[in-house]
C-alpha cells in the first residue's frame, strides 16, 4: 500500500467518524492508531460519553463487526468466549460462541468481572484465540478490545491487575464535550440526524474492507524513525524506572507501544516520518497506566501524568 492511499484512508475514516462522534479527536485518533497497530485500548469515562458509540461507529467505518457485552459480577468465561451445548437433535456436541468472536469488542466495565473471566479475555487479547473443552479457536487477525472503566464507581469492582494493564497499548481518558460541542449534541438530538440515528441510517460510509488492515500494518512501516528518535524513546521509558516518585516503571512492552505508537501518530498526521512532537503526544497514554507511584509521592497530590511530563522535560530530546 502507498503512503497516499495510507493517508486517505486514515483521513477518510476520521471524517467518516466525525459525523457520529461530536468533538473528541485526541480519543479518535489513539482509536484508530490502536486498530491499525494490531493493539488493544483501556477507556476510562463517565457513563453516557459516547464509549459504546464510538466502538459501533469504528466497527462501521472500516468494514468490521463490534459487539458490546457488559462485565458483571457473575459473568464467567462461558458467557464471554462460549460454550459447548449437546443438541438433541443432532445428537452431537455445537459449539456457542460467546461476543468475543468479533472484531471489535468493547468490554463495558471490565474492572466488574472476576478473575476467572478477566483471565479469558487476556488469552484472546494476547494470542487472538480462545480455548473451550480443550480445544482452540482462532479470533479475527483483526480482533481489538476495547475495554472501559468507570472512573466514578468504584464498589463492587475487581480491579485490574498490573500484567493486565500492561496488556493495553493505551489508557485513554474520554472527557465531557465542551459547551459548543454539547450544545451542537442538543441541537442534533433535537432534529433527524442525532449520532445515534446518523449511524443506524447509515449516513456512515465503510472506507475499507477488513482484509486492507493488515496492509494498513504493513505500509506503517514504512514511516521513518530516526536511530536518535528510537534512542530517545528507550531513555524516556528508562527513566521511568528510575525516577524517585515512581515506585514501579514500565517495562519492555512500554518501548514497544511507544515506538508503534509513535509511528503511526506520524501517519496520521500525514507524514513520512516521525518526530519527538509524536513521542510526547504518545507518551501519556501508553505510559499512564503503567507507572505506579511512591504513597508518599500520591499523598501529596502528585498525579501519574505529571510524573511523565516531568520525565518528557528532563530527557533530552535528539536535534
Amino acid at each position: 500500500m502507498e503512503n497516499d492511499r495510507l493517508r486517505q484512508i486514515l483521513a477518510d475514516a476520521r471524517a467518516e467518524i466525525g459525523k457520529v462522534i461530536i468533538g473528541q479527536k485526541s480519543v479518535v485518533d489513539l482509536a484508530l492508531i490502536t486498530i491499525v497497530t494490531g493493539n488493544h485500548a483501556l477507556i476510562e469515562g463517565v457513563p453516557g460519553i459516547a464509549k459504546t458509540l464510538l466502538v459501533r461507529t469504528l466497527g462501521r467505518v472500516l468494514g468490521c463487526d463490534a459487539q458490546r457485552i457488559q462485565f458483571t459480577p457473575d459473568l464467567m468465561p462461558a458467557d464471554l468466549i462460549g460454550t459447548n451445548v449437546f443438541n438433541l437433535k443432532q445428537n452431537e456436541f455445537m459449539l456457542v460462541r460467546g461476543p468475543v468472536f468479533t472484531t471489535f469488542l468493547l468490554a463495558d466495565e471490565i474492572n466488574r468481572a472476576p478473575a476467572k473471566t478477566q483471565s479469558a479475555l487476556l488469552q484472546a487479547m494476547q494470542e487472538r484465540q480462545v480455548t473451550i473443552d480443550r480445544e482452540t479457536h482462532a479470533l479475527s487477525p483483526n480482533f481489538t478490545v476495547f475495554a472501559t472503566q468507570n472512573p466514578i464507581e468504584y464498589e463492587g469492582t475487581y480491579p485490574l491487575p498490573e500484567a493486565q494493564k500492561d496488556r493495553f497499548m493505551f489508557k485513554i481518558p474520554m472527557a465531557c464535550p465542551e459547551r459548543d460541542e454539547e450544545l451542537l449534541l442538543a441541537r442534533r438530538v433535537l432534529g433527524t440526524d442525532s449520532p445515534e440515528a446518523v449511524l443506524a441510517g447509515g449516513g456512515v460510509r465503510a472506507v475499507i474492507a477488513p482484509a486492507e488492515l493488515a496492509e494498513v500494518r504493513q505500509a506503517l512501516q514504512a514511516i521513518t524513525v530516526r536511530d536518535d528518535l528510537l534512542a530517545y524513546m528507550v531513555d524516556v521509558i528508562r527513566a521511568t524506572r528510575t525516577h524517585s516518585s515512581v515506585l514501579v516503571g514500565a517495562g519492555p512492552r512500554a518501548t514497544q507501544a511507544l515506538v508503534t505508537a509513535t509511528r503511526a501518530a506520524a501517519a496520521l498526521n500525514e507524514r513520512d516520518f516521525a518526530t519527538p512532537d509524536d513521542v510526547k503526544d504518545m507518551a501519556v497514554p501508553v505510559l499512564v497506566h503503567r507507572l505506579i507511584l511512591r504513597p508518599e509521592f500520591e499523598i501529596e497530590g502528585l498525579g501519574v501524568e505529571e510524573v511523565i511530563r516531568q520525565i518528557l522535560q528532563e530527557v533530552p530530546v535528539p536535534r
